[in-house]
């Protein structure tokens, strides 16, 4: 107690004196001033429009330097200049307990100015989805790395009584620590050097715990560091004491020893711990971690799955970083694994033929990177690359795939890993897949299969499908034998028992009769179907044996896991003769590489009344006059069980001769949808909520008129966010914001949705209203805010919807329009193959999803956004990915796919909100000193009343002994 009373007073003493001078009032306001200046000037905190707090912290390694010597230099100087310094080593306390007390009277005040600054994340949380793991792994961060500057600072001051040389010496001594581990200096090493190098550097620590992962191996080396100087400071002061050529004493050994043991073990320490990797994730998505998902995936290895890390000694500056953290991520993979998961780090230009398997087997080539130091320019060749085999399957992840990059306000770049967990366990996923591929098909699925041929007699067949049926009989029984008794056959005549069997499956999945023309009076029935103790699948089919067998597996993979599911896409391509007009109508070629990422995608011609048998998925992307032969085609695939997603509106952008311009499209859908409960209002919704919109503006000065490009609010871009992104639904809750460009409303029709789920996906916010003009022209007024004002009355409007349960088709009751009024022959005089059928209701399995913009998944769309968040902007995609999975109920990636860096926007802000809040934050710094301020006055009047009271009790006794 008495050890930590005397700490306790020598440190209060310190704040004491600090208050009483200038020094505390000019490090708290110098370091209040600088962090707010570099968070909202310097690093453009609204411009960048990413809701964190990565900005306070950015210029925290530097600026700590400065105010931690400025803190520090007068604290042993100082003492020895005015020679007190010989009363502290006369005292009978050991030293230790002073160094300690100025050191804890330091931390102190940096506390007090860390408080200060607190203001600014609570900000950010207020205007965005803020992560505060993070922001609390910076204060850590902080906090360690001014103790460790603090305890180098009063190490300098100790050895000096002049002030400006140990401020001196402990900016220089602190930057080289810091500079040890910057780009500039590790450029000039390879990449196992600059390793070393950024391990020994307080700010690639501090950059480590400041992305979210605390490791013990970063908090021992702060802690080291503050022992090491601390201790130095101790044996400096201690050795003092001693008398001239005392020093070879017994006890002055020790002390040596002491000392030399204590440096010794903090740097071994840290050797021993480089090589252990022990951590926590405190990001909100566990952003560095391995996820239950990918435990999953994990799980499912049946042979050593190998992560080999092709990475370069010289590489860019702006990607040596991300190489440790890629290295260590990857080890937590090799754990997970248990035994089946190996990992090899690797330089292929230290070995030939290791680079000549990459080049030629691997397809990896290395990417030259532009380098500049002081001295010249070169131009290196590197390698970023992340191989994921599996047998003979294999994924490559170059740095395009893995890292992310944001823009910021000045020409500066900010690049960090994308979404690491995600990237690789995808690779993992398709390698699982594409070797699952190769081997038997029943090996991936859970439960046996009962194949159900719900065929009529053969007499009352058709010839051709009497054929047809011995074809098909002959291939089932060859798959029964190869899957060891786990594929059961039966057929059953729906005629049988009166009809009984008919009547059954009319009502349970709307087989009706078939014909083979609507002339024919003959008819019969001809299904096919699948079923586990979870679903029923049909077997789709064009009644060509060779073809039967690839629509069989199709559907058996539907009961499989880790295979590959096929989408079915349909969607506008871009027209050359209107190109040449310069008439650009809408591209998606980023949507097709999205769906392509993950699924396996067939181009889809709908005119034909027929989706591809072997889809999983059907998706519909800004569809225009569709006939009644591709509503046939999505109605039966969705009678099928298969998961439909239409993105569709009546209004579709056209941009001519510069000029941006509304028209009407017409789907062909809107009958359709209206069967099934929806309805897409022939409006445009506008929202107070929404994103800007880049327009060139002209503007005087000077008699010069200058071009330049202002960001407007636009009420057709609706920036939608939770709550309008449903948080409690795996597709959207992931996802913080997507902006739905030119949306119109869609409306539900409750009685028809009866006995199904629906579920609201995305909505906008409360203060949106809808319009029937096209008139979407940015516009501007006079005094800079939008041309749009919005009624007296605004509501929230439905842009996203999914429908699940038991549908009935469109076409029941209704004869099939793939069958011609006419009962032809073809030339060979064979009966037509085509055959009258209409699945009159769908099993509980499907799914339709529906979102009412043409535009939001636009090339030029995503395009104008990324230009304007300077990231690539990925949300819609991440929508559209989520649904895909989501309904073939594969949520693998789902909680994982939306966790990059940059997707934490902000919302929009006018330009008087923005500034509110920055002066703001600069009145509540002001605030926070003057309360800090009247906290110490009155415990400064607090103590000269206590001094007051014990001198006159002194004073009073004395008196009363005379």
């Amino acid at each position: 107690m008495l050890l930590k009373a005397s700490i306790r007073r020598v440190a209060q003493k310190e704040i004491t004196l600090f208050f009483a001078s200038p020094v505390a009032w000019l490090f708290l306001g110098s370091f209040a001033a600088v962090t707010l200046f570099a968070f909202f000037w310097g690093e453009a905190f609204f411009a960048r429009n990413v809701a964190d707090v990565r900005p306070l912290f950015e210029w925290m390694p530097i600026l700590l330097i400065f105010l931690g010597s400025a803190l520090t230099m007068r604290m042993w100087s100082e003492e020895r200049r005015t020679g007190t310094l010989e009363h502290v080593i006369t005292q009978p306390l050991p030293l230790w307990h002073f160094v300690a007390g100025k050191f804890l009277g330091c931390v102190g005040l940096l506390i007090l100015a860390l408080l200060i600054t607190l203001p600014l994340p609570m900000t950010v949380a207020l205007l965005g989805d803020l992560d505060w793991g993070p922001v609390l792994a910076g204060y850590l961060a902080t906090l360690l790395l001014g103790a460790g500057y603090i305890s180098i600072g009063l190490f300098v001051s100790s050895r000096s009584d002049n002030a400006i040389v140990s401020l001196i010496g402990s900016v220089l001594l602190c930057s080289l620590l810091y500079l040890a581990g910057t780009s500039t200096f590790t450029g000039f090493f390879g990449n196992l050097s600059g390793e070393l190098l950024r391990g020994l550097s307080t700010g690639a620590r501090f950059e480590s715990i400041t992305r979210g992962v605390i490791d013990l191996r970063d908090l021992v080396y702060y802690l080291s560091l503050i022992t090491i100087f601390l201790s130095l400071n101790v044996y400096g002061l201690e050795s003092e004491r001693w008398a001239a050529g005392a020093g070879k004493g017994s006890q002055h050994r020790r002390w040596r020893t002491v000392t030399a043991l204590v440096v010794a073990n903090a740097l071994v320490a840290n050797l021993w711990l480089s090589q252990v990797s022990l951590r926590t994730d405190v990001t909100e998505g566990k952003l560095y971690s391995i996820s239950d998902a990918t435990h999953r995936y994990l799980d499912r290895l049946q042979e050593p799955l190998l992560l080999r890390g092709y990475f370069s000694a010289k590489t860019h500056p702006l990607l040596a970083p991300l190489v440790p953290q890629l290295r260590d991520l990857l080890k937590e993979y090799e754990v997970a694994g248990r035994g089946k998961v190996r990992v090899e780090i690797v330089d292929p230009v230290d070995d030939p033929a290791l680079e000549e398997e990459a080049n030629q087997k691997y397809g990896i080539q290395s990417v030259p990177f532009q380098v500049a130091d002081r001295y010249q320019a070169a131009l290196v060749n590197s390698y970023f690359n992340v191989l994921v085999q599996y047998g003979d399957s294999f994924e490559v992840l170059g740095f395009g795939d893995l890292i992310e990059i944001k823009a910021g306000a000045t020409t500066s770049l900010e690049v960090r890993l994308r979404n690491p967990e995600f990237d690789l366990t995808r690779a993992i996923k398709q390698v699982l897949n594409s070797y699952a591929a190769g081997g038997n098909l029943f090996d991936s699925i859970p439960s046996d299969i009962q194949f159900t041929g719900y065929i009529s007699a053969d007499e009352l067949l058709p010839e051709t499908l009497v054929a047809y049926r011995e074809a098909i009989t002959a291939q089932l029984e060859a798959l029964a034998a190869e899957s060891g008794g786990r594929f059961k056959l039966r057929f059953v005549e729906p005629e049988a028992e009166g009809g009984a069997v008919a009547e059954r499956i009319r009502e349970e999945w709307g087989f009706r009769p078939m014909t083979t023309s609507l002339l024919d009076d003959e008819a019969f029935y001809f299904y096919l179907t699948l079923e586990d103790d979870r679903q029923v699948v049909q077997v789709p089919t064009d009644f060509q044996p060779e073809g039967f067998r690839q629509a069989l597996d199709a559907s058996l993979k539907r009961f499989a896991q880790g295979f590959t599911k096929v989408v079915a896409y349909s969607a506008p391509q871009l027209n050359p003769q209107m190109a040449q007009f310069g008439m650009t109508g809408p591209t998606f070629r980023n949507l097709e590489a999205a769906i392509t990422e993950n699924h396996t995608i067939r181009m889809e011609d709908l005119s034909d009344g027929r989706v591809t048998p072997e889809a999983d998925l059907l998706v519909v992307v800004a569809p225009e006059n569709l006939d009644e032969k591709s509503l046939f085609a999505i109605d039966q695939f969705l009678m099928r069980g298969g998961s439909v997603t239409l993105v569709t509106s009546p209004f579709i952008s056209r941009i001519a001769g510069g000029n941006l311009a509304m028209m009407n499209r017409v789907s062909g859908l809107a009958d359709w949808l209206e069967h099934h409960g929806l309805a897409i209002g022939e409006s445009l919704v506008l929202d107070q909520q929404n994103s800007a919109f880049p327009i060139p503006v002209t503007r005087e000065v000077g008699g010069f008129r200058f071009q330049e490009v202002r960001m407007v609010d636009y009420p057709f871009f609706v920036d939608a966010r939770e709550p309008g992104l449903n948080p409690a639904h795996p597709v959207t809750s992931g996802i913080p914001q997507i902006t739905v460009a030119w949306p119109s409303p869609i409306e539900l029709d409750e009685e028809k949705q009866a006995g199904r789920e629906v579920v609201r996906l995305i909505e906008s916010s409360p203060g949106a209203w809808t319009d029937t003009s096209m008139d979407v022209l940015p516009r501007v007024t006079d005094s800079g805010v939008s041309g749009w004002e919005a009624p007296s009355s605004t509501t929230s409007q439905l842009l996203g919807v999914a429908v699940s349960g038991q549908f009935s088709s469109f076409f029941a009751g209704k004869d099939s329009p793939l069958v011609s009024d006419v009962d032809s022959e073809d030339e060979s005089g064979d009966e037509p193959v085509e055959v009258a059928s209409v699945i009159e209701r769908s099993p509980e399995s499907a799914r339709l999803m529906l979102y009412s913009s043409n535009e939001f998944l636009t090339d030029q769309v995503l395009g104008t956004m990324s230009s304007m968040t300077g990231a690539q902007y990925l949300g819609p995609l991440e929508l559209i990915a989520n649904s895909l999975d989501w309904a073939v109920e594969d949520e693998g990636l789902l909680g994982i796919r939306s966790l990059a860096h940059f997707n934490r926007s902000l919302p929009p802000l006018e330009k008087d909100a923005q500034l509110f809040w920055e002066y703001l934050n600069y009145g509540l710094a002001v605030l926070a000193l003057i309360i800090i301020g009247l906290w110490q006055r009155m415990n400064r009047r607090a103590r000269s009343r206590l001094y007051q009271a014990s001198y006159g009790s002194a004073a009073a006794q004395g008196g009363s002994a005379a």
